[in-house]
């Protein structure tokens, strides 16, 4: 008996260090505008964020080490309020490994300048989905969904609905904050909006581009690369649509974030045709990169 309670101990264990978490979140907390803080604080303030993040369960679904979704949180703190509350901002990038290569590919980087929040040093971060009782691990919370629905959508179609949803629950409850970065009309670009137009059917193509462009388009190119980038191109038209439908929307901002230089690496290798038809449909879209995609023109391509 006691042979088998060992060998059921020792597989219960092997499991446990096959299986992960879902999140390999970077921490980093940058404090430099505080004059004469406590120094040791922000690097307790960095570590609890860290431990909040990767060593809570955000999903039902299983992860193995090497699955873990890579992300990184960059919080710049340059006002001090009191002794336990701050201001600054607050910078989410994703990265998501392209199908047969080494290569990975941006998917969110996005920069929130309504961070604001308390920490007090020692005090475990509490997190609760039906309220707002802490800004700082909803504010965390909210982008690790957003991350979640992101890194499911680029594999899934709307795979990432489930979280986006829980992301847009932690606004919805966060409407009597006194914070700022949760109410529609404080912006047209924050928290608020950002989920509100992913979940949007009118602007469903920015979802279905997200899939197109990455599985059926990036992730074919190390075997396919002339398809590939015939599908990315395609799926710059679903981008075009919810562009023609409201040219100011949030996402349309973080989708070229994103995504420009990656576009102008990927399309400079293109057809004189592709090259620009694409270049078309990017100067429309994106203005305001208009001097980056020139690029594309003025590579030699094939």
């Amino acid at each position: 008996m006691k042979r088998y309670l060992l060998i059921f101990i020792v597989f219960v264990l092997c499991l446990s260090s096959t299986l992960a978490q879902e999140l390999r979140c970077n921490i980093s907390i940058s404090a430099q505008k505080i004059q004469g803080a406590n120094r040791t604080m922000f690097e307790t303030m960095q570590s609890d964020l860290y431990e909040f993040l990767n060593n809570r369960k955000w999903t039902d679904h299983q992860y193995s080490m090497d699955e873990r979704i890579e992300c990184n949180f960059f919080i710049n703190l340059d006002q001090q309020i009191s002794s336990d509350e701050f201001k600054g901002s607050i910078q989410v990038q994703l990265r998501r490994p392209v199908f047969n290569s080494s290569y990975e590919t941006v998917l969110l980087n996005i920069l929130d300048n309504d961070f604001h929040a308390k920490y007090v040093e020692y005090q475990t971060l509490e997190f609760n989905e039906t309220s707002n009782k802490d800004n700082l691990t909803n504010i965390l919370a909210f982008y690790a969904y957003i991350v979640l629905g992101m890194d499911y959508d680029s594999f899934i179609p709307e795979g990432g609905t489930e979280f986006f949803q829980k992301a847009q629950t932690i606004v919805n409850n966060s409407q009597n904050a006194r914070e700022k970065g949760w109410k529609a009309y404080e912006s047209e670009r924050n928290r608020y909006w950002l989920v509100e137009n992913i979940l949007n059917k009118s602007y469903a193509g920015f979802r279905s581009c997200t899939y197109q462009y990455h599985r059926q388009g990036l992730d074919l190119m190390a075997d396919k690369a002339p398809e590939g980038r015939g599908v990315i191109a395609e799926s710059l038209k679903s981008i075009q649509k919810v562009f023609r439908t409201r040219p100011s929307l949030y996402i349309l901002q973080v989708f070229f974030d994103a995504k420009s230089d990656e576009l102008v690496n990927i399309f400079s290798k293109s057809f004189p045709d592709e090259r620009n038809r694409v270049v078309v449909i990017l100067n429309e879209c994106d203005p305001s990169n208009g001097s980056k995609y020139e690029k594309i023109l003025k590579s030699e391509g094939f």
